[in-house]
């Protein structure tokens, strides 16, 4: 019966979809992992270095930050007028007043093309020092995280790598999946006991089992950052209502060509919110001081900075963007009057905007402090590790001449093929254009090359 039973074509039929669909999924597992681990292990490593931005920079900068508090305060509008006379060619676009006594403030310019941002002793009134905002590390840092030093190309990769690291988690989940009755180890514990291949084994699949929730949680919640998927998701955000409610315009919403993200830096939510115009019926502009006193008595976060307009119809922007979430404020105020135009709050966000506020400063490691930077730096630590342990992996399996990848059906059924297009083009459309760019080398070179098709076990 047993003999009968191993012979039977149909329980060999039954069997064998499911060892060529996990061959399939094992083969575009490895693909995604050699391609783009080397991205996600960039992306870790500065993401890692970047949790860390507020103490990094407190040591770093101390002699820049630390003031000794006095009995009285210089105005604004003085320590502006000492930046004028230190800079005199220079244009200011933005003061920030300090978030505590013992913290300087800070007035950013711009002189000879460079962005600079003057450190002043709001007591003293007189300047600590100045800064290069390109010589400033953790810009540097976070250059490298959201486009590898590389403008709006490296943006598209980093975009891409985080969407396919989607794709790696997926079917990577699948891979993991135990079929058997299996015991926690090797399942849920690395085997420590079992030799160095079952070890290395072990180190790239059971981490990526316990950080890929809060992988996947971090890549979704960077991904609002990004130039393509997160301009088109921001779009659809706000015109589908989850935007700006009427409530944050003191008259009628303006209609503008100009949004906040082009003239203050301002939260994720409040980024394409229209600019109103100030009424400029022969009124003398109000001062910095003013501004700082509107947004003392209307509440905003201390550690809000205030934009300065540009022209004669812009407005000041006063924008808070703290640690938690739930203290983000934009603000437009009338230059003349001192009319609170616009006030947008994390309450007055919709829900979606309430949720990516959320995630950003989770993302960040703001939300609850050091235990949220600890978290991310967990994660962080265990990509680290799944991709180095998934990269040895690959070179102790690689025959000499082969990339040695799994060897599989091909790559593309043509009725999942279509599906997976469909599916990844509406939810990431780099992947299904990466996709279908894959398809036509398989289909057109990789194929039709003997030498490549040897190389990739095509």
């Amino acid at each position: 019966m047993e003999t009968a039973k191993k012979l039977n074509p149909s329980n060999h039929n039954k069997k064998q979809p499911d060892s060529s669909l996990y061959r399939s999924v094992w083969r575009w597992h490895f693909y995604a992992g050699i391609i783009f681990a080397p991205f996600l292990l960039i992306l870790a490593i500065t993401g890692s270095i970047y949790l860390f931005k507020p103490q990094i920079e407190q040591v770093m900068y101390k002699d820049y930050f630390e003031v000794t508090p006095q009995a009285e305060r210089v105005s604004a509008t003085q320590q502006i007028e000492e930046v004028r006379r230190l800079y005199p060619d220079a244009v200011i676009s933005r003061y920030s007043p300090g978030e505590d006594p013992s913290r300087s403030s800070e007035v950013r310019i711009t002189d000879n093309g460079e962005s600079l941002t003057v450190f002043m002793d709001p007591y003293t009134g007189k300047s600590i020092g100045t800064l290069n905002s390109e010589d400033r590390i953790m810009n540097k840092i976070e250059e490298i995280h959201g486009e590898l030093m590389a403008g709006t190309a490296g943006d598209r990769i980093v975009e891409l790598a985080a969407c396919w690291a989607v794709v790696l988690i997926v079917t990577g989940f699948y891979l993991w999946f135990p079929r058997k009755k299996e015991r926690v180890f090797g399942v849920l514990i690395p085997r420590l006991r079992k030799g160095k291949k079952i070890l290395a084994r072990d180190l790239h699949v059971v981490p990526a089992f316990w950080i890929s929730a809060g992988m996947l949680f971090l890549i979704m919640t960077g991904l609002p950052w990004s130039g393509f998927w997160g301009n088109h998701f921001q779009t659809i955000a706000t015109n589908s209502g989850a935007g700006y409610p009427p409530s944050i315009w003191a008259g009628s919403a303006p209609v503008s060509t100009v949004q906040t993200k082009d003239v203050a830096d301002v939260p994720w939510a409040a980024e394409t919110l229209d600019v109103p115009k100030s009424d400029i019926q022969g009124f003398i502009p109000v001062s910095v001081d003013d501004i700082m006193s509107i947004a003392n008595r209307e509440g905003v976060h201390p550690s809000y900075s205030i934009s300065i307009p540009s022209n004669k119809e812009g407005v000041y922007t006063i924008s808070a963007y703290p640690p938690k979430a739930q203290d983000e404020i934009t603000m437009h105020v009338d230059q003349y009057s001192g009319a609170v135009l616009t006030d947008y709050r994390y309450d007055h966000y919709g829900f979606v905007g309430k949720m990516v506020a959320l995630g950003i400063t989770l993302h960040k490691g703001t939300q609850f402090g050091f235990l949220n930077q600890l978290l991310s730096l967990f994660i962080c630590l265990g990509i680290i590790l799944v991709a180095v342990s998934g990269f040895y992996l690959w070179l102790r399996r690689k025959p000499k001449k082969e990339l040695g990848a799994p060897k599989a059906p091909r790559m593309f059924n043509k009725k999942m093929f279509f599906f997976i297009i469909v599916a990844l083009g509406i939810l990431f459309p780099l992947v299904g254009l990466s996709m279908i760019v894959v398809w036509i080398l398989d289909l057109f070179i990789i194929q039709k090359i003997p030498a490549l098709k040897r190389f990739f076990n095509a």
